[in-house]
């Protein structure tokens, strides 16, 4: 059987459930915490307790840390170099560079004519308060986060500045996104080798204006409509990700997508659908190695 290392985070649920299904499926249970490997150059080895990742037959990335940050992206280089010297790596490094980054992704989706919600990015507070002022109320981004962490909603009124000006002091470059009325709830459709695979929705708590279970938002079935589902689809296909999750939002104007995921939630998709995605990509991991 093939050897299989998960990179994902310890007590993380859905790195545990799929380090285990890996487990039944190979007989070797390997979790990877990116932080305790050692990558010596030029030789290439990587070193991780005692395991040089350079003898494993794969990789498959769940998770690169527990919290969204730009370290994340030296980590990702790491497994890059990895990737380049031959080991396969689900997802590949390089199309996860691409979409951790809450910007990378945007550039990437806006530069495709994917629809989106109106946003500002800009590094001048003055600039972000006429976005705020023109939007009504908008959603502050940080460009690494995960569950909504670190978001906040501004509203247009003589608190703005202040609010604005704090913000800032946390983020010099502002990704600002226009808040847009939602119908309760929005969208994860998934992906699993560029084919779709379900969707699930997430429904946004009363008097709130996030649908994050962090939030205390609570997943849901739910079908998409074709316009939804070719927009996930199309916007899904410029990353080429081996699994990810494509937020949308069904609006009155028709779908927009908010992001691409960069590793996709196991437990939406366990909860709304009864659908095991752990064993789902453990199954597609292993049938492209026989190919």
């Amino acid at each position: 059987m093939p050897r299989i290392g998960v990179v994902g985070t310890k007590a993380g649920w859905s790195s545990e459930r799929l380090a285990a299904t890996i487990a039944e499926r190979t007989g070797e249970r390997l979790l990877i915490e990116m932080q305790g490997v050692s990558l010596d150059l030029p030789g290439g080895s990587a070193w991780f307790q005692g395991i040089d990742l350079r003898d494993l037959d794969a990789l498959i990335v769940k998770k690169i840390g527990a919290r969204y940050a730009p370290d994340l992206l030296d980590r990702l280089e790491i497994l890059r170099f990895l990737h380049e010297r031959g080991l396969p790596i689900f997802s590949a490094p390089g199309r996860i560079l691409r979409v951790l980054n809450r910007l990378s992704c945007t550039i990437t989706l806006q530069a495709a004519g994917v629809p989106m919600p109106p946003l500002t990015i800009t590094e001048d507070p003055a600039m972000a308060q006429r976005a705020v002022e023109r939007y009504g109320a908008a959603v502050f981004k940080p460009l690494f986060t995960t569950k909504a962490r670190g978001m906040r909603l501004i509203e247009a009124g003589p608190a703005a500045a202040a609010e604005i000006a704090e913000y800032h002091a946390r983020h010099r470059l502002m990704y600002i996104q226009q808040k847009i009325e939602l119908p309760g709830r929005d969208l994860g459709v998934v992906f699993l080798g560029g084919r779709y695979l379900t969707t699930y929705a997430r429904r946004i708590p009363q008097n709130s204006w996030n649908s994050t279970t962090y939030f205390g938002g609570r997943y849901e079935a739910h079908d998409p409509s074709s316009e939804t589902l070719a927009l996930a689809e199309r916007a899904q296909a410029l990353f080429g990700l081996d699994f990810t999750c494509v937020d949308v939002a069904e609006t009155d104007e028709g779908p927009v997508v908010f992001e691409v995921s960069a590793f996709g939630g196991f437990r939406g998709i366990l909860e709304a659908r009864e659908i095991d995605a752990a064993a789902a990509l453990a199954d597609h991991v292993l049938a492209e190695l026989r190919r």
